[in-house]
C-alpha cells in the first residue's frame, strides 16, 4: 500500500482508555467531547461546572477548547479521534494523553517534544503551554489522583 493510500496511523489502535490513569483517559474523553459537536460539548461543559464551579469550570473550558483548537489549526495533519464512546486508544489520542500527562508533571522539555508530534515544531511551545494550563483543571477535576511519582532503573528498561 503506498503512503496515504489507508487509514491513517494516528487513529490505529494502540491500547484501551481503560488502561491509562485518571488524568491521561480524562484528557481523552475530553477531546472526544469537544470535537463530538454541540451537544456533547454542551455535556462536557456541564460537567466542568460540576466538577470546579461555574466561575473556575468557565476558565477550565476555554482553556481545554484553546487546546483543542490549537491542535486543529496548527496540527501536522488532521488530529484523529475515535467515536466518543470507543473503548479503544488511538495512536494521536495516546500523544495527547500523554502531552496533558507530562506538563502536568511539569515535564517542559518531554511536554515540547510530544507537542511537536501534533503540531508544527516551531508551535510546539505554545501547545505545551497550553497543555499545562488545561492540565491543571483536569487534575482538579479527577479527584483522588495521586501524584505520578516517576521511577526510571538506570537503563530506563520497564520489562
Amino acid at each position: 500500500m503506498r503512503a496515504g493510500t489507508g487509514p491513517s496511523r494516528g487513529g490505529a489502535s494502540v491500547g484501551l482508555i481503560s488502561d491509562l490513569p485518571p488524568l491521561e483517559a480524562a484528557a481523552i474523553r475530553y477531546l472526544r467531547y469537544w470535537f463530538s459537536g454541540a451537544g456533547p460539548r454542551s455535556d462536557l461543559h456541564q460537567a466542568f461546572c460540576a466538577s470546579l464551579g461555574p466561575d473556575l469550570a468557565e476558565s477550565a473550558y476555554e482553556s481545554f477548547g484553546e487546546l483543542c483548537d490549537y491542535c486543529v489549526q496548527h496540527g501536522r495533519r488532521p488530529l484523529v479521534r475515535h467515536g466518543l464512546t470507543c473503548s479503544c486508544l488511538g495512536a494521536d489520542e495516546n500523544c495527547f494523553a500523554n502531552l496533558v500527562a507530562a506538563a502536568a508533571q511539569g515535564e517542559i522539555a518531554d511536554a515540547d517534544l510530544l507537542a511537536s508530534l501534533l503540531v508544527a515544531p516551531q508551535k510546539a511551545r505554545t501547545l505545551s503551554t497550553l497543555a499545562t494550563q488545561s492540565a491543571l483543571f483536569i487534575q482538579q477535576m479527577t479527584p483522588g489522583q495521586p501524584p505520578r511519582r516517576i521511577y526510571r532503573p538506570g537503563s530506563a528498561s520497564l520489562h
